[in-house]
């Protein structure tokens, strides 16, 4: 379980990037809602004491364990079904009392361990017929529960998270190659057909915002959030208006952005830290995923690697769908933005996430 580990292979430069993210993230959390300011700072707190403490224990055996942590992870989906929490006409939260957490943002570090270990230990069969449908099935069952939360953003990152997976364990190019030439104008036909109206696919409001994206000016009333979002980026200029300005053309003090401390924390950056300060989030949350997929170029084994560009893969992937829906490059989504945004359970667990990278970077290749 622990190991003696030596201090030079420590990445302490990924924990000064998380921290470093994550001290914006509190400020533009209190800027935009002031209240759950110090509840993100606790969670900042637990989230580094929790990686330091995986990050000294042994991934391999984390990943003895991979069928227990992916049922753990299906049980506490299940829960949601009976016990969650609803709010915003989403059941996505289990109540402990004291606080909620969102199982689905468990679930993703959670199948990054299960595949990392499924696609090397079967890393010779990856390609068979028989090993992608076992895949996929096992696939299937959490992005299913994800999805009937409602959570079809969730669902859509899962489901990008394994095809990164599966392609970085070693998936043939032929299938690949194939599985393109098929989807996608399969998919380009199958999204035309869906957005028409009265589409039984998607839910109401999914829908609602699917059509407000296309035609913002036909659907006002539910646009009018990413329009806005869009404004105050504009608005904070090159340098931004200050953090926790009063000035009266802000729109995040008109409160023309709904719950602007989680999914579009983006806007409040964009307006109070200006263009540059958008440049360093991105920058830094660029320079948290590519340290993840290094150190998982230079595990000792596939696993390691599995589990480093899986961490990356997530952290770029959330990031790039957060920031286009804040810009209004994408459908309005429920995704938070990584360490920045406000969210404990969000936070914590991808500070568990780094901490097991952490562990694998303390791991390397002996060349």
């Amino acid at each position: 379980m622990l190991r003696q580990y030596k201090l030079k292979d420590y990445k302490f430069s990924l924990i000064i990037l998380v921290i470093a993210l994550s001290v914006i993230g509190i400020l533009l959390i209190g800027s935009a809602q002031k209240s759950v300011q110090n509840k993100q700072i606790l969670g900042l707190i637990l989230g580094i004491v929790l990686m330091l403490i995986v990050s000294l224990i042994d991934y391999t055996w984390l990943l003895r364990f991979y069928w227990l942590e992916y049922l753990f992870g299906i049980a506490i989906l299940l829960a949601v079904e009976f016990v969650g929490h609803s709010a915003g006409g989403a059941t996505r939260w289990i109540d402990l009392g004291f606080f909620q957490f969102q199982p689905s943002d468990v679930e993703k570090i959670i199948l990054i361990l299960f595949y990392a270990k499924l696609f090397s230990k079967y890393e010779e069969k990856l390609s068979t017929f028989k090993m992608i449908v076992f895949s996929l099935i096992t696939l299937a069952i959490p992005v299913y529960l994800i999805y009937r939360q409602p959570n079809l953003s969730t669902s859509i990152l899962t489901l990008l998270l394994f095809c990164a997976m599966i392609f970085t364990a070693g998936l043939s190019y032929k299938i690949i190659g194939g599985i393109i030439a098929v989807c996608v104008p399969i998919g380009v036909v199958f999204f035309g057909t869906m957005i028409r109206q009265g589409s039984s696919f998607f839910l109401a409001y999914q829908m609602e915002r699917i059509l407000a994206w296309i035609y913002p000016d036909d659907y006002p009333d539910i646009s009018y959030q990413q329009q806005n979002s869009i404004a105050a980026i504009g608005s904070g200029q090159l340098y931004g208006k200050g953090l926790d300005n009063n000035a009266v053309s802000s729109v995040k003090n008109g409160n023309f952005i709904a719950e602007p401390q989680t999914d579009f924390i983006f806007a409040v950056a964009g307006e109070e830290l200006g263009f540059l300060g958008c440049i360093i989030i991105i920058i830094l949350e660029l320079l948290v995923a590519l340290e993840c997929v290094q150190i998982g170029r230079r595990a000792r084994d596939l696993s390691g690697t599995l589990i480093g560009c899986g961490m990356g893969a997530l952290i770029f992937l959330q990031c790039f769908i957060n920031i286009c829906v804040a810009t209004g490059l994408m459908p309005n989504t429920g995704l938070p933005l990584p360490f920045v945004s406000y969210g404990l359970t969000s936070l914590v667990s991808f500070c568990i996430g780094i901490g097991i990278v952490l562990n694998v970077g303390l791991q390397v290749r002996k060349y």
